[in-house]
């Protein structure tokens, strides 16, 4: 097994993620197979319990282990799934070594953390690092691991010590270390720094880590003499340094790093350059070609509470993004603050309700993502509101197809106080309910997560159409409250048709609206299984509706877009479904988020993925 290990230095947010990811995509087109591991040094033992504010979005993977979204962005460029094991923190670390003090596997001895911790550390990379991510058989060739935070961070200096152990137990020749730092250029002298790369090198190496290969992150590519000056005082070869300077589409990172030959500095050093081929990247080049040429806009809103901060939901960003690569439309986010819809702005920000509501009725589609707690909720609903008078194309996730919901029950049934149990105990019509298996004191880990499979009840619908005519899919789910089956009669009687249900028939996965374009809620979360070239189907149904080209893609059961420009791809969705039950330039806000245009609310600079990576 080949290592590779991405670490950050100077400051956070320089985007080892992408970096990383990035590498593994060189790594997979150079015919290796990779994994990878995220440590992130936090104590939460995982992702779930923590805020979108402190940490952005939450990743569920298949096996329902809730994870950093570093962690999407790996299963999205290398087109694997991955495991929570993937995922180490120093909560999960600490679990498993106080779990053996108490079984009495150390066999009395004082438990520190070296040798215990550092220890548990290498045990849990080595493990997962043999784990099949791709669906083949046997363990990967090289499993790329990311470390979260800052060298010189405090709690992150174990697992430094462990990486360094860990780095001289396997040897030269297995492991490599590329470090991600950053050189600024001040606006004074116009000339790019290099002396906060020096000093986080030197703080590297007096960790016990010693960098084989520098990615710099800088606004353009390093001048030759700067290389140089690196070089010589970081003790690396200027062969191994690498500018990683801004693009607008992240999807260049890997061509970034091909052309500057990193893919041949990492297989030196890891003695695969006899083994590897030449790096096989057309597929990637032409979709990323094609993502920056395109001048079609297709507006959609985003209604959600945490618009301030985009990395809250951006596998949806991804999801969108993908769809509309496919339906070659250049996507642009109308960011809209749920509580901005609200009769009570309009009282008290009436510049700000105006605002919110010109945004949502100049879209081609709505989008009301996932979400918890009541803030925000009438908003909402008055989007989703609209969405269906108005017939404007609409996709609701998780909460947002609870909301649908709630407004269908109180605007078409009557039933004034519809409501979620969420949000009002004492509500006389429960449309949603909380699931009985679920815990009221215990947050972490206690929702209906993972994979699950939903089944088609109605196969003469939109949904199933675009998972190509399946019989039943798997996807993968993150909740708490279900919509109240008892009621589901009512609804269907009055229109609102829930064509997907899980093994049972009690829980409803996929409504759809009949008589509208493209009315579609689910309970699940898609956005985790989008792929660059496997768009997710439902948000190719709502890109395709609100651009025009719903009929097509329908025709094509979720295939994509088959008009083509200069004989590109066609961006063909292989979604996994069943059947018969067998197995740039911005017109009118800033650049943000891999070629996706916003309106500028959304700050795109958290957790790992912003300075200038536009993620």
């Amino acid at each position: 097994m080949k290592y590779v290990l991405v670490t950050g230095g100077v400051v956070s947010g320089l985007g080892k993620g992408v970096t990383a990811s990035s590498i593994g995509v060189l790594l997979k087109a150079c015919g290796l197979r990779v994994t990878s591991i995220k440590i992130d040094p936090y104590l939460n033992t995982d992702a779930g319990t923590m805020s979108p504010f402190e940490h952005g979005e939450v990743f569920v993977l298949d096996d329902g282990g809730e994870v950093d979204l570093d962690l999407g962005n790996y299963e999205r460029f290398l087109d694997i799934k991955l495991t929570r094991d993937n995922n180490i923190t120093t909560g999960k670390i600490y679990q498993s070594v106080i779990d053996k003090e108490r079984r009495g596997d150390y066999l009395g001895k004082t438990v520190q953390v070296v040798p215990h911790i550092t220890d548990a550390i290498q045990e849990w990379i080595e493990r997962v690092a043999f784990i099949p991510v791709d669906g083949e058989e046997g363990p990967p060739d090289v499993c790329v691991i990311e470390l979260g935070g800052t060298i010189g961070d405090i709690e992150s200096m174990w697992f430094v010590e462990a990486l360094g152990q860990f780095s001289y137990r396997v040897g030269p020749g297995n492991f490599c270390l590329i470090h991600v730092s950053l050189v600024p250029v001040l606006n004074v002298v116009g000339e790019q720094k290099t002396k906060p790369t020096q000093h986080s090198v030197r703080g590297l190496r007096g960790l016990g880590l010693t960098p084989n290969i520098l990615a710099c992150r800088s606004a353009k590519a390093l001048d030759d003499n700067v290389k140089e000056k690196i070089s010589q005082f970081c003790h690396v070869p200027a062969e191994n340094i690498v500018t990683l300077y801004d693009v607008p589409n992240i999807w260049d990172v890997p061509l970034l790093l091909r052309d500057q030959k990193a893919h041949e500095a990492i297989l030196k050093e890891l003695n695969l350059l006899g083994v590897a081929r030449k790096p096989d990247l057309l597929e990637w080049t032409t979709r990323t070609k094609l993502c920056d040429i395109l001048h079609d806009p297709v507006r959609i809103a985003m209604v959600g509470k945490y618009t301030g901060l985009s990395d809250s939901y951006l596998s949806v960003l991804k999801a969108l993004l993908h769809a509309s690569v496919s339906c070659r439309r250049k996507l642009i986010i109308e960011w809209v603050p749920a509580g901005d819809l609200e009769d009570v702005t309009a009282i008290e920000a009436p510049d700000s309700h105006k605002a919110a509501w010109d945004l949502l009725k100049g879209a081609d589609g709505i989008l009301v993502p996932g979400g918890f707690g009541d803030r925000g909720v009438q908003g909402k609903i008055l989007a989703a509101k609209y969405a269906r008078e108005k017939k404007v194309p609409f996709l609701g996730i998780c909460l947002g197809m609870q909301i649908a919901v709630i407004e269908f029950a109180r605007s078409v049934l009557g039933m004034q106080d519809a409501n979620s149990t969420e949000f009002d105990l004492d509500t006389l019509n429960p449309c949603v309910i909380f699931m009985p298996e679920g815990s009221k004191t215990h947050m972490g880990g206690t929702m209906r997560l993972g994979s699950r499979r939903t089944f088609f009840k109605v196969l003469d619908c939109k949904s199933a159409k675009l998972y190509g005519n399946a019989k039943f899919v798997d996807e993968r789910h993150r909740h708490r409250y279900e919509v109240n089956p008892e009621m589901i009669a009512q609804f269907e009687s009055a229109g609102l048709a829930f064509v997907g249900r899980d093994e049972t028939d009690q829980r409803m996965e996929i409504v759809e609206l009949h008589g509208h374009p493209y009315f579609v809620g689910v309970q699940f979360h898609p956005e985790f299984k989008s792929r660059p070239g496997k768009p997710s189907p439902l948000f190719l149904g709502l890109i395709a509706a609100a651009c025009g080209q719903l009929d097509t893609a329908l025709q094509n059961n979720g295939s994509g877009i088959k008009t083509l420009p200069n004989g590109m791809g066609n961006g063909k969705s292989t979604f996994k479904g069943y059947q018969n039950g067998s197995t740039f330039k911005p017109s009118n806000g800033s650049l943000h988020f891999n070629g996706i245009y916003s309106n500028g609310n959304g700050n795109g600079n958290s957790n790992e993925n912003g300075n200038g990576v536009h993620l």
